[in-house]
């Protein structure tokens, strides 16, 4: 009897320990903030993501600019001139030379 209830409390104790080692290794990625609030816990991962699903990738990625312009018809597209407020590609039609002129925005609308 004595070496049965030993066995269930060696198996209990292993059991605990393999949920333990989990939020331990979770806990990695958080910070404690000393500042004039006092002490909080940050967590670093959680912040990143969260702006990134509130805002979403900012502006037109030039690569989705080219195949927009690429599914439109131009051929040898290529980037001329990219700023802040738009993207310019260049390419070739079957009439000759043409621009398209894309807003830089999420989802890259054409101007």
């Amino acid at each position: 009897m004595h070496k049965s209830l030993q066995f269930i409390l060696v198996g209990l104790a292993a059991m605990s320990g393999l949920t333990i080692a989990p939020t331990i290794a979770a806990a990695q990625d958080l910070e404690l903030r000393l500042g004039p609030g006092g002490v909080g816990v940050y967590d670093r991962d959680r912040d990143r993501y969260d702006r990134y699903d509130r805002r979403g990738p900012r502006g037109c990625d030039p690569d989705d600019a080219l195949d927009i312009a690429r599914s439109e018809g131009l051929r040898r597209a290529q980037i001329v001139r990219m700023s802040p407020r738009s993207i310019v590609v260049q390419g070739m039609t079957r009439r000759g030379p043409e621009r398209m002129v894309f807003a830089n925005r999420r989802g890259c609308p054409e101007i």
